[in-house]
């Protein structure tokens, strides 16, 4: 009997918790061909995210869990679940049920039984989302595919099953900035789409506002592709022939037709344009260094405070032992 892991990254979900637990442990205990665990990630949750968790800990004894010493972000808590995950598969999922766990049974039939090491999803319509976002993320993916070697499907979710070597195999991307998505379809392997339509949140309210997610796709492009430093490159070269070709074109017309130097106002705006162009390719420059700067000081992904596996059995009940463990 195979063993699968359900990861599940919370921030500020108290609410969810149950009610994901409540509708994804009857699915999988239909499903006879394997055994389970949920490993709740809470990432420095303000509200009773933590403590629900523990509640549910202490009731079953299928659900482990990870609490953070502050928010480190989900892709933090993604890895963290990953590495706490003792499964023949993992999977990874959002506690807000936008990810259909109806499609378990089939993402875990094609994984045992036909041979696949990765399952992931992807929505096939964007219903319910802003307009303008929805445009915006669709011109990321083209953006990002048009400049990267990795192909990152338009609206590719997080969750996704992966079997153990293709685990091992994305645990070895040290990397402090990361996009998961790229790194999963970086790491390779045998691997099969299940499509779905999106569906809302069951409870509460997303964390994640525009220019986060604004924020998350510069991380995305930077973090796979230097095509925007090229770029800079190109348009270095490009300006400086323009500008070398107009002064023979000045020159020329001083000394053969006599015609006096003009044009102030055209000559200031053309300064005003090449340098707002000039700050912008410094910012992308800016944007690599400080990625190196965050990599060479090496800081861990993420600060464990508490999990599972510190609660130790006192005559049949269970006791909090809080203990800072430090992960690279």
């Amino acid at each position: 009997m195979k063993f699968v892991s359900i990861i599940v990254p919370c921030f500020n979900e108290e609410e969810s918790i149950e009610l994901f637990y409540n509708t994804v442990k009857p699915i999988l205990e239909e499903i006879h061909m394997i055994s389970y665990e949920f490993v709740f990630v809470n990432d420095g949750s303000k509200d009773r995210t933590e403590l629900v968790m523990k509640e549910l800990s202490l009731k079953e004894d299928c659900v482990r869990f990870v609490n953070f010493s502050r928010n480190f972000g989900k892709e933090a808590a993604m890895l963290a679940g990953i590495e706490a995950a003792k499964g023949d598969a993992v999977v990874l999922m959002d506690v807000d049920l936008q990810d259909p766990p109806e499609l378990l049974p089939e993402m875990i039939h094609e994984w045992h039984d036909e041979g696949y090491d990765v399952v992931y999803t992807r929505r096939s319509t964007r219903s319910g989302e802003p307009p303008i976002r929805s445009w915006f993320a669709k011109q990321f993916y083209k953006l990002i595919n048009n400049m990267s070697d990795v192909h990152i499907v338009d609206g590719a979710r997080d969750y996704r099953l992966m079997d153990r070597k293709a685990v091992d195999s994305f645990l070895q991307l040290k990397e402090r900035n990361r996009f998961a998505k790229g790194l999963f379809m970086w790491v390779g392997y045998r691997s099969k789409c299940l499509e779905f339509e999106n569906v809302e949140r069951a409870a509460g309210s997303t964390s994640w506002s525009f220019w986060k997610l604004v924020h998350y796709a510069i991380d995305g492009i930077v973090s796979f592709t230097i095509v925007p430093l090229r770029w800079a490159t190109y348009f270095g070269f490009f300006s400086a022939s323009a500008s070398f070709l107009f002064m023979f074109y000045v020159i020329f017309k001083k000394i053969f037709l006599g015609d006096s130097v003009s044009g102030y106002a055209s000559m200031v705006s053309i300064m005003l344009f090449f340098g707002g162009i000039q700050l912008i390719f410094l910012g992308i420059i800016g944007e690599y260094i400080g990625r190196i700067f965050i990599e060479v000081k090496a800081r861990p992904h993420y600060i464990t405070k508490e999990q599972s596996e510190d609660m130790e059995v006192v005559k049949g009940k269970r006791s909090t032992t809080l203990v800072v463990r430090r992960n690279s």
